[in-house]
């Protein structure tokens, strides 16, 4: 069980294209969040979004690093920008990720 809520109790369907960087020492990392054509945007949508929250087994993660994306006046897609600020975050993010890769058949490849 991995989902991916924008607002607490909405299960977001749409699949993310997710980009990480990590600094050279291990220590920081980014995970930068890109959703197209999100639930959370829908017109029949009536929640606000609060955050970007990642649950799963091991509990919650949460950033507020969420922006909207426009295209001719009509909501588009959703960016999250997820910080990781120490070898801990990073690991226990990485282990989010796996598992809801596998709840959603997301692929991994090194740039």
């Amino acid at each position: 069980m991995a989902k991916i809520q924008f607002s607490r109790g909405m299960d977001e369907d749409s699949i993310p294209e997710v980009r990480l960087t990590r600094s050279k020492t291990g220590t920081q990392g980014t995970a930068t969040f890109l959703f197209e054509n999100p639930k959370a945007l829908s017109s029949t949508s009536t929640q606000d979004i609060t955050g970007m929250y990642m649950i799963d087994d091991e509990g919650e993660l949460l950033t507020r690093e969420v922006k909207a994306k426009f295209v001719n006046g009509q909501p588009a897609g959703l960016e999250a920008l997820y910080l990781m600020r120490s070898a801990e975050e990073w690991e226990r993010f990485m282990r989010f990720m796996e598992r809801y890769s596998e709840a959603n058949g997301l692929g991994f490849s090194k740039a």
